[in-house]
């Protein structure tokens, strides 16, 4: 896979994960690019270590859910570093 596809990938799995988590998480488009690309890294380097998966053809459904897995263990851990996802009441 190329640099701008696996940035496209990157930014659309983040995208995904911010849609997915609950809370109101802070950051533009640029935020969600760069956690979704450590994200897309991230869940490549997991599915490789637990599954023997990798992130090879951008149109691979395995490379989508393990992109979109990383990056919600990504955002997950951001929320939890800067405090976003505290609710008020």
């Amino acid at each position: 896979m190329g640099f701008i596809a696996f940035l496209i990938l990157g930014l659309i799995a983040g995208a995904i994960a911010k849609l997915i988590l609950p809370g109101k998480q802070g950051g533009g488009w640029f935020v969600t690019l760069i956690l979704g690309v450590v994200g897309a890294l991230l869940g490549g380097w997991l599915g490789g270590v637990l599954f023997n998966a990798k992130l090879e053809e951008f149109f691979s459904i395995q490379t989508w859910l393990l992109a979109i897995g990383g990056s919600l263990i990504v955002l997950l851990i951001y929320g939890f570093i800067t405090g976003r996802n505290k609710r008020t009441t």
